[in-house]
């Protein structure tokens, strides 16, 4: 039976190309989203390149729908042999004196809760695994704070890192390996409303990249596949930054 590998938020971006390239190497592919229509279309891609995948449609943000899809996808496979924690976003704008509270909450549940939620009721399958590996993300936001707005959302993401040690040390005793990506700035939609509104500022990005353009993301998919396969049997509690140099604030 091939391995099985969890990947929340895996309709679009980084988190299909990631599907894309563990279906690659031989794992049956489920993937998370919110909405069924691309879960659909990702999974009719994904077979006609050959990939084994299923749709699972759940808010990550949501501990009972949590708990009851996990919980089905494990007894299905019997195992989860990887998690990858994909699911996460900005949410939003907005500088801390005008912040609601429901704001501050909303984008913490989205990107701290959900890899908590979906980490615990993950846990127990990945157990069952011989080589289960669990890969986080995180951003350059975590390190840089992010920018005007986005600093609840550097939050959310450093306090990512912390828990991908945490939880490093807290599996390793079962062999679970926990480690996490920390992507600079990635070409994908999650940078469309700057890209489109500010096309300057968005083409000012590759300034601070060391390697002079944006990411792909194949390239952190490439990376987050090494993570969870037996060539980084050796590596937990670290956490990789993929971002031509950008964390180096040039």
């Amino acid at each position: 039976m091939s391995k099985v590998v969890l990947i929340t938020g895996a309709t679009g971006g980084i988190g299909l190309a990631t599907a894309q390239r563990l279906g690659e190497k031989g794992y049956t592919v489920v993937l998370n989203g919110i909405v069924p229509e691309l879960g659909e279309k990702a999974v009719k891609d994904l077979e006609a390149k050959g990939v084994k995948a299923e749709y699972f449609n759940f808010d990550v943000t949501n501990e009972d729908q949590v708990n009851e899809n996990v919980k089905k996808i494990g007894e299905k496979y019997g195992r989860i042999d990887a998690l990858v924690n994909n699911a996460g976003g900005l949410g939003g704008r907005s500088r801390f004196e005008d912040m609601t509270t429901d704001f501050y909450r909303k984008v913490m549940a989205l990107n701290l809760d959900s890899v908590f939620f979906v980490t615990r009721a993950a846990i127990p399958f990945l157990k069952k695994s011989e080589d289960s590996s669990i890969v986080n993300f995180t951003s350059i936001a975590g390190w840089n704070s992010g920018g005007p707005g986005a600093g609840v959302y550097g939050t959310s993401k450093a306090a990512v890192t912390t828990l991908t040690r945490a939880l490093a040390k807290d599996l390793a005793e079962y062999g679970i390996r926990v480690n996490a990506v920390s992507p600079g700035t990635i070409d994908t939609p999650f940078h469309d409303q700057i890209r489109k509104t500010k096309p300057e500022v968005f083409e000012s990005f590759k300034n601070s990249i060391l390697l002079g353009r944006l990411g792909q993301p194949g390239e952190v998919a490439s990376v987050v596949s090494f993570l969870a396969s037996k060539d980084a049997s050796f590596i937990t509690a670290e956490t990789i930054q993929i971002g031509g140099g950008q964390a180096l604030g040039i």
